[in-house]
């Protein structure tokens, strides 16, 4: 029987989720246009004004907001309350430029406690459960968010945060973990280790993972459910818009239902701007209606995805995002064809490879080179040259399947590539170096 943490909200009906989305957005307009200077700049040279807003179908009437924005106003220029209102920060995991601050006042993480207590409640989490959370704690907003939400349920909270794999395989066997949380690169390689341990995804008291912060495939997530013994539900969110816990999955797993009392979503074409009918791919845009410091408008996520109101066999009627299939400033774009490394991740599963690779993209006489890093399983080492490059050659035929170009594939020892605690790097770019 499918558990809900707010049945009122997240079953409610199209009609009342849609008056409560236009009082909240014109409440959330007026605020941010009255308290924030650079957000009113942007609305006063398009020339729309709060009372322009009436319900969410003026939404498309507001400008957008970009990363860039936000390093533009770094650190308080969308802080849309007092300083003194203010109880935390988080900041993004970015690596280039200006980091993104964000703020919280008590009441906007009593909300985003909220949003993480549905997902764990979705996930099958009750009182009685044991929750581990082996994100990472500190600004990244991972381990802060499903710690709350873990809290708000009542559940036995073990905030580990990443990291020590081993004491991390013995805390969860000595107190009963029944449902993990971190990324979904490291719940691999906490699977990885447990088979190495000598040890059964039997032996583990896990039913449950919730996993995101990182683009993974269905490919993984079956990878992950068989080395765990659990059923792996995705989580999204973002540190600009609060944390994880905008969208969740439910049993059904046919997409993240968002929490739609709190964040409005768009589809846009990311090249023009135009919002996009429903079941339709595109840059998927955000905004907080309900957050107080740091309340973002039609905030440009850069994930594309589809939305979908399709009714769900759980009976939420909270509208579903699909899982991304990769960011517009993620894509390469390799010898004019757009590569996702989801794409790679796929081939390299369907193979019976680990997920633990490394993409290098050079350019080398005006050509793009694009080498793929796999590291093989112990069990497929050999140290036989021959035997190699037949599987080299056998991986390249199909990553050019499916990706439409040639790469060079590297079969590396078990182990060689660095292993992630935090989100996986993937991709290594050096045209930028030479741009």
């Amino acid at each position: 029987m499918e558990r809900y943490w707010n049945q009122e909200i997240e079953c409610a009906s199209r009609e009342d989720m849609k008056k409560l989305q236009d009082e909240r957005l014109v409440a959330q307009v007026k605020h941010v246009y009255e308290n924030v200077k650079y957000y009113r700049d942007l609305m006063d040279e398009k020339g729309v004004k709060p009372e322009d807003i009436k319900s969410t179908d003026d939404l498309h009437k507001l400008p957008f907001l970009s990363k860039a924005d936000l390093r533009d106003a770094y650190p308080y220029g969308l802080l849309a309350t007092p300083l003194s209102e203010c109880v935390r920060i988080h900041s993004t995991s970015g690596t280039t430029g200006r980091r993104v601050v964000a703020f919280y006042t008590q009441h906007d993480i009593d909300i985003w406690d909220e949003c993480c207590a549905r997902a764990i409640t979705a996930a099958g989490g009750t009182k009685d459960d044991v929750c581990q959370v082996a994100y990472g704690f500190g600004l990244f907003t991972g381990g802060a968010g499903l710690n709350g939400g873990s809290h708000k349920v009542g559940c036995l909270t073990l905030p580990m945060s990443s990291g020590n794999t081993e004491r991390q395989i013995q805390f969860m066997r000595d107190l009963n973990s029944t449902i993990l949380c971190c990324t979904p690169s490291y719940a691999a390689y906490i699977g990885e280790t447990v088979h190495e341990m000598g040890l059964t995804p039997e032996e583990l008291p896990l039913k449950a993972g919730i996993f995101g912060a990182e683009p993974w495939t269905e490919e993984m997530r079956r990878s992950i459910e068989k080395s765990l013994g659990i059923k792996a539900y995705d989580i999204y969110g973002l540190t600009e818009t609060s944390g994880p816990g905008v969208a969740f999955e439910c049993s059904e797993q046919t997409g993240m239902h968002i929490n739609e009392d709190n964040f409005i979503p768009e589809i846009i074409n990311p090249d023009t701007g135009e919002v996009l009918p429903e079941g339709e791919v595109g840059e998927l845009v955000f905004t907080s209606i309900t957050k107080e410091a740091f309340p973002l408008l039609r905030y440009r996520t850069r994930d594309l995805c589809v939305l979908s109101r399709k009714k769900c066999s759980c009976g939420r009627t909270l509208i579903k995002m699909a899982k991304p299939m990769g960011r517009s400033d993620d894509m390469l774009i390799i010898r004019g064809v757009n590569v996702f490394p989801s794409q790679i991740e796929t081939v390299l599963i369907e193979q019976g490879y680990s997920p633990n690779y490394l993409i290098e993209v050079d350019r080398v006489n005006n050509t793009d080179t694009i080498d793929i890093n796999v590291e093989m399983n112990p069990d497929q080492f050999s140290d036989k040259v021959g035997d190699l490059q037949d599987k080299e050659r056998q991986l390249a035929g199909a990553m050019k399947t499916m990706l439409g170009i040639n790469p060079k594939v590297h079969l590396v020892s078990p182990k060689s590539i660095t292993r992630s605690e935090g989100k996986a790097v993937r991709v290594i770019d050096k045209r930028k170096l030479h741009d």
